[in-house]
């Protein structure tokens, strides 16, 4: 197992459609594996293939809820229901949520409060997960990934402005930018 590369807003891997993962072999299973203990290290609650540059259909998530119930699971070629978006005014602290491919920053982002997650596991098994709240929103927010879209592609003003200002002040924005997690402190 191997801490990779985290991919930063600009590359063009965080922005393409990702293909479909084909046989699960030996280098599916390593490239889980490496994705796991990155996302741990980083530390993060999930991880999409493209943010470690591989342009597959493919994430990871390891969450534990205020119940102290542990989510973790590994979703390949995924197909994400979501139910309609509430509607009123944005919650600063309750819908705020950050990505590692933009460290540091952290915007209200309106999301559905229910997700199913219908995907295949490391043994080729077909799975569903009913995901509510936080959870819902890591599924919403890796599953995008795959589709080329960070969550600062979705922000509104004026919060769309200060993701953008602070890509251009760190300098972001073009391909070639990653962190290394343990290695960079990026304040993740």
């Amino acid at each position: 197992m191997a801490v990779r590369a985290i991919r930063i807003t600009g590359d063009p891997a965080l922005h393409s459609p990702a293909g479909p993962v084909g046989e699960i072999d030996e280098t599916i299973r390593e490239l889980v594996r490496d994705m796991e203990e990155t996302m741990s290290a980083a530390p993060g609650v999930g991880l999409a293939a493209p943010q470690v540059g591989v342009p597959l259909r493919l994430f990871v998530w390891s969450w534990i809820d205020e119940d102290g119930t542990e989510h973790r699971g590994t979703a390949i070629n995924p197909e994400l229901l979501i139910a309609p978006l509430p509607i009123g005014e944005l919650d600063e602290d309750e819908e705020s949520e950050g990505c590692l491919s933009i460290p540091g920053e952290r915007f209200p982002l309106r999301r559905s409060d229910v997700a199913v997650l219908r995907a295949t596991d490391l043994d080729g098994a077909p799975f569903e997960v009913r995901a509510t709240g936080w959870l819902a929103r890591i599924f919403q927010h890796e599953f995008d990934h795959l589709d080329g879209v960070l969550y600062a592609d979705r922000l509104e003003h004026p919060h769309a402005k200060a993701v953008a200002k602070a890509i251009k002040k760190n300098s972001w924005g073009s391909p070639g930018r990653s962190w290394m997690p343990g290695v960079d402190d990026l304040d993740a």
